[in-house]
C-alpha cells in the first residue's frame, strides 16, 4: 500500500489523535503539527485533535498549542513530526499510545513507531505534510495552507537553502493555487523583530568570537538574557541571522536554558558538515544546521574545538587561504 494512503488508513481509524514534535519547538515544527491538525478536522470534523508541547513565544502567531491531560493517552493515535529519536519528542510518553506514526525529514536515528514515513530529502516535516494531503483525501483549507506554508519557508530560510528543490515549489504551487492562500502576509509575522531583539542581535555580533579556522560562536548566560529580555528560544533563533559573514564557515549560538538548566546550542554551517559533531554531543540534525544540549559550558568548550576543528578541515579540503 502507498505510504501516504496507509496512514490515511490510520488517521480515519482513530476518533482521538494527539500530535507532538521536537523539544525546542520552531515554525516548522509548529507549522506541520498545527497545519495537520486543521487538515484532519477539515476532513473529519467530529475528530479530537490536539497538537502539545511546551509553547514557544516567539512562535505563538502560529497558533494555540493544547494542554496535555492524561486522558489523551486511551485509546489513542500518537503522530509525531520533525523529531527522529525518541528522547526529543516533546511533552508525551510515546510509549504509551495504542499507535504511533512518525512522519520526519531528518537523517534516521532510531524507529519508534508503528508506522514510519522519513524522507531526508524533503526541506520540512512541513513539506511532508502537504505531500500527505495531496495524496489522499485529506483535506486542505487556508488555515492548514497558511501554517504549513510558515513551516516550509521556515526550514528553508525563504528557499534559500541547499534543500529546497522542485517539489517544495511544485507543492507550495498547489497550496497557493488551492486555497488562494496570502502568502506575502504571512511574513510580517514571521520576521518583525522587537527592538528587544534587534538590540540582542547587535549584541550577538559584537561579541561574536571568530576563530582563525572559520567557526564563529558566542556563550550567553541568563544574566545576558535578562538583560536583554529574551528568552532561550529568542537566543537560539538568532543562529539563522548570522549566515553571511566572511570568513565565517560555521557558527554556533550556546544559551543557557533555566528551564532545562542546560546549555542549548543551535549550529549553523555553509560548508562544513556538521550534524555528526552534534551527534557525538547528543544533539544532532541536518548535516548545515543542527542542534545540542548540554550539561554546562565546559562542555561548550569542547564542542567548540570539535567544530573549528571541522571548519579547519574544511578549508584545507577546499583551498581556502584566508
Amino acid at each position: 500500500m502507498n505510504i501516504f494512503k496507509e496512514i490515511y488508513k490510520v488517521i480515519k481509524k482513530y476518533d482521538k489523535i494527539v500530535v507532538a514534535r521536537h523539544i525546542g519547538a520552531d515554525p516548522d515544527a509548529l507549522g506541520s503539527t498545527l497545519g495537520l491538525k486543521e487538515a484532519i478536522l477539515n476532513t473529519f470534523p467530529k475528530k479530537n485533535v490536539y497538537v502539545v508541547g511546551t509553547p514557544a513565544a516567539r512562535h505563538k502567531y502560529i497558533g494555540e498549542l493544547d494542554k496535555f491531560t492524561e486522558d489523551m493517552y486511551e485509546n489513542s493515535l500518537l503522530i509525531v513530526l520533525d523529531t527522529p529519536d525518541i528522547k526529543r519528542v516533546d511533552g508525551v510518553d510515546v510509549n504509551r499510545f495504542e499507535y504511533k506514526i512518525k512522519i520526519d525529514h531528518h537523517p534516521f536515528i532510531e524507529r519508534y513507531a508503528d508506522i514510519e514515513y522519513i524522507d531526508d530529502k524533503a526541506s520540512s516535516a512541513s513539506q511532508l505534510i502537504v505531500e500527505l494531503i495531496k495524496n489522499t483525501k485529506l483535506k486542505l483549507n487556508r488555515e492548514a495552507a497558511e501554517k504549513l506554508f510558515i513551516g516550509i519557508v521556515g526550514d528553508t530560510n525563504r528557499f534559500l537553502y541547499y534543500y529546497t528543490t522542485y517539489k517544495t515549489f511544485d507543492l507550495v504551487s498547489y497550496m497557493i493555487k488551492e486555497t488562494n492562500l496570502d502568502f506575502t502576509s504571512l511574513y510580517e509575522n514571521m520576521y518583525l523583530r522587537s527592538l528587544h531583539d534587534l538590540r540582542f542581535q547587535s549584541y550577538i555580533i559584537d561579541n561574536l568570537t571568530l576563530t582563525e579556522d572559520g567557526f564563529g560562536y558566542i556563550k550567553l548566560d541568563q544574566d545576558i538574557l535578562d538583560e536583554y529580555g529574551v528568552d532561550v528560544a529568542t537566543a537560539s533563533n538568532m543562529s539563522n541571522n548570522l549566515t553571511y559573514i566572511e570568513n565565517m564557515y560555521a557558527w554556533a549560538v550556546f544559551a543557557y536554558d533555566k528551564v532545562n538548566n542546560n546549555i542549548r546550542g543551535s549550529i549553523r554551517s555553509r560548508g562544513p558538515i556538521i550534524n555528526e559533531i552534534a551527534s557525538k554531543y547528543n544533539g544532532g540534525g541536518h548535516i548545515y544546521a543542527s542542534g545540542v544540549r548540554v550539561s554546562d559550558f565546559d562542555v561548550v568548550d569542547n564542542l567548540v574545538l570539535d567544530l573549528n576543528e571541522v571548519c579547519k578541515k574544511y578549508k584545507e579540503d577546499n583551498n581556502i587561504l584566508n
